[in-house]
């Protein structure tokens, strides 16, 4: 039984995304600031006794990827990518524990091509630093950078300038999706009026405490959210019932959704909150969870 490797993929939280532009290729620039929570999906891999790349699917979340193609999983994507870039003749056995909803605004397939290279780079010997992965993290998506960076991170450009920020003072959340997905394509396309001023969050400012985070990001908020709740109103549905629970500071939608989050200041308060909501809402996927510690 060969050793076997765990990488956690953990769910990215978008505290504010502003849409700042729209390129000519059609991409639009983004600023957002993010962070990661101590909740998400989980990579395995041991090398196999071949040259094969295998991948397995488990977890709650796993009936949603089944009738898609592995090959087309960006676990896969990444793996094989990451093995020709750098010449690899091994092989591996992965297995994708699949926690989060799928196409959900939080990163969970990003997340999880990033832990993949994370864990291959391990797995493999393969002495890559962050900054040599990140052009290959981009070309498995936009989102891809930001979660192979972690920690505190404010992303601009379509993904792929990121600034390491000073970490955020501890909180609780409680994610909550309404059990559909949303098409990011189709989000940015519902999307019309005005651009987001670039540059309106001062990166090197610090909190006492989640309440005083919960002031600034007053300031900005999703851009995504109008045309996403215009595809899905239930979105508005899931950012009432997190404003309306006790102790909340701050309900918003992460990246395009559905899934929302809600801000507290402590983990009794999320709790209590993702209880109520999950028993008012049983079709709902509801999670409590933490801001996750600075990596390393």
């Amino acid at each position: 039984m060969h050793n076997q490797l765990i990488e956690p993929a953990q769910a990215k939280i978008n505290l504010f995304l502003h849409v700042t532009g729209k390129r000519e290729d059609g991409y639009h620039t983004l600023d957002s600031l993010v962070c990661f929570a101590d909740c998400g999906d989980i990579i395995r891999a041991r090398p196999a006794d071949d040259d094969t790349l295998t991948l397995a699917l488990t977890g709650p979340m796993a009936p949603a990827l089944a009738d898609a193609s592995t090959a087309d999983n960006l676990v896969m994507r990444a793996a094989n990518l990451l093995r020709d870039r750098f010449g690899i003749r091994q092989g591996a056995e992965l297995i994708l524990e699949k926690n989060l909803p799928v196409a959900s605004g939080i990163g969970g397939g990003s997340a999880d091509a990033a832990a993949t290279l994370r864990v291959l780079c391990k797995l493999w010997g393969i002495p890559a630093r962050p900054a040599e992965l990140a052009p290959l993290a981009l070309e498995l998506g936009a989102d891809v950078p930001v979660c192979l960076e972690g920690g505190t991170v404010f992303m601009q450009g379509i993904g792929e300038q990121l600034t390491p920020l000073a970490p955020l003072p501890g909180f609780s959340m409680v994610l909550v999706n309404p059990g559909k997905a949303v098409s990011t394509p189709a989000i940015f396309n519902a999307r019309d009026g005005e651009f987001t001023e670039a540059d309106l969050w001062a990166k090197d400012q610090s909190f006492a405490d989640v309440t005083a985070l919960a002031d600034a990001l007053r300031e900005c908020r999703n851009d995504l959210t109008l045309p996403a709740v215009t595809l899905l109103p239930e979105i508005c549905d899931v950012m009432d019932a997190l404003a309306r629970a006790d102790g909340c500071l701050l309900a918003r939608m992460s990246g395009s959704g559905a899934t929302c989050f809600g801000l507290y200041p402590d983990a009794q308060m999320a709790a209590r909150a993702a209880s109520a909501i999950a028993n008012a809402n049983p079709d709902w996927w509801v999670k409590d969870c933490k801001i996750a510690p600075p990596q390393g």
